[in-house]
């Protein structure tokens, strides 16, 4: 079939399987054009496998540092005349151009927040790799069940305390316009840090310990976000970032118990992207327009890829010394973004900003390019108008 891009809301019903797969080779020719991550890991679990920063993590491990990598994600085959999700796409097109390198690459798709999932991990775990040194958990999805009591939990999108009223832009109609957003119940508050925050990770990390499959030293990495203070009340003060604070806390007591192997549990802060998850965020699209805009005229810009070669050869694998941490014990890969100039630069700008000037202050065509390149489209070299096999 032919396949177009299809929006609804904050996402793409659709995803080109031609386009997806040039997306991930780009990252991996981005990867093998650098000198390859020294001391990097060699056997790595990535739960979250499919998009953003999980696929750039495991796509830097395998052809970065010639690592073994198991996936695990969550994500829709092709059936009838609707296409697969994006995430299936990238992972087959991963696969076969590590295979196509000798590397070793599975992928499970399933339900990360289950026991079965978990268990058929560490199963082939035990049956292909004996252990792991790595584990990056890098899963952002709206809604968890919970593997023991069965409860639905999701997650929301809110301020905490008071009404938060803010401009945000709809990219795709290049529409500035203000936002009110009632402020978290106590449940709502409660529902996200279910979802978003630290248990799962922890769950994951008991049970490896447990079964004997983390090797001697293994790390394990979970992303975050921190941000300015212009996405605060949405973002680091609202429901999604108190989540992550508990992910935090979760960071700082899996490290205890990774002692007992010698091990460690880190955050990584990362830079604002268009992802998936950030598309759905009021605000922030906005700012991300704008913070495009200034960080490529600094020459600063990265996006997911370019963001986890510097994690990993900079900052968690640049000598066998321990990583490079901040004060708070976390990985500051957002210390590009949050420079004095870039954000005096944005916080300049953004009372500004309106929809009939939204195309001369930001980069809303970089940011619109990058969504569609979440899906497969846009990208030079596939032709759009071809029949494909979906």
């Amino acid at each position: 079939m032919i396949i177009s891009p299809k929006i609804r809301g904050f996402i793409c019903t659709t995803a080109h399987p031609v386009g997806c797969a040039q997306a991930v080779k780009e990252q991996i020719d981005y990867v093998t054009a650098h000198k390859p991550v020294a001391h990097g890991p060699k056997n790595v679990l990535v739960i979250g496998s499919s998009t953003g920063y999980g696929l750039a993590s495991r796509i830097v491990a395998a052809f970065g540092s010639g690592a073994k990598t198991l996936g695990v994600a969550f994500e829709r085959p092709a059936l009838d005349d609707r296409t697969a999700s994006p995430g299936w796409y990238n992972t087959v097109a991963f696969e076969k151009f590590a295979h196509e390198q000798g590397l070793y690459a599975k992928s499970i798709n399933g339900d990360a927040f289950s026991d079965d999932i978990k268990q058929a991990t560490i199963d082939c775990i035990k049956q292909d790799l004996g252990q792991v040194d790595l584990v990056i958990y890098s899963l952002a999805s709206p809604r968890r069940t919970h593997p023991k009591t069965g409860h639905v939990f999701n997650s929301t999108l809110k301020p905490v305390g008071e009404t938060f009223t803010n401009k945000t832009v709809d990219p795709i109609r290049g529409e500035v316009k203000e936002i009110s957003i009632e402020p978290a119940t106590p449940e709502d508050i409660a529902n996200t840090t279910a979802v978003m925050g630290g248990e799962d990770w922890e769950m994951w990390i008991d049970l490896l310990m447990k079964e004997g499959v983390l090797a001697k030293g293994a790390m394990t990495i979970a992303y975050t976000y921190i941000g300015p203070e212009i996405t605060y009340p949405i973002y680091t003060n609202g429901t999604i970032g108190l989540a992550k604070r508990h992910l935090h806390e979760t960071a700082m007591k899996l490290s205890t118990k990774l002692k007992a192997i010698d091990g460690m549990a880190f955050l990584s802060v990362n830079k604002a992207l268009v992802t998936q998850a950030s598309a759905a965020i009021p605000v922030v699209p906005l700012y991300i327009s704008l913070l495009y805009k200034i960080m490529k005229a600094h020459g600063t810009h990265e996006g997911c890829i370019e963001q986890m070669y510097r994690l990993f050869s900079d900052k968690v694998y640049a000598t066998h010394a321990k990583p490079v941490l901040d004060k708070d014990q976390l990985l500051r890969m957002d210390d590009w973004e949050m420079v004095d100039g870039i954000q005096q630069e944005v916080a300049a700008l953004w009372p500004q900003v309106t929809t009939e000037n939204l195309s001369a202050l930001t980069d809303i065509e970089g940011y619109r390019d990058d969504f569609y390149r979440l899906f497969g489209f846009h990208f030079s070299g596939v032709d759009y108008e071809a029949d494909v096999a979906i």
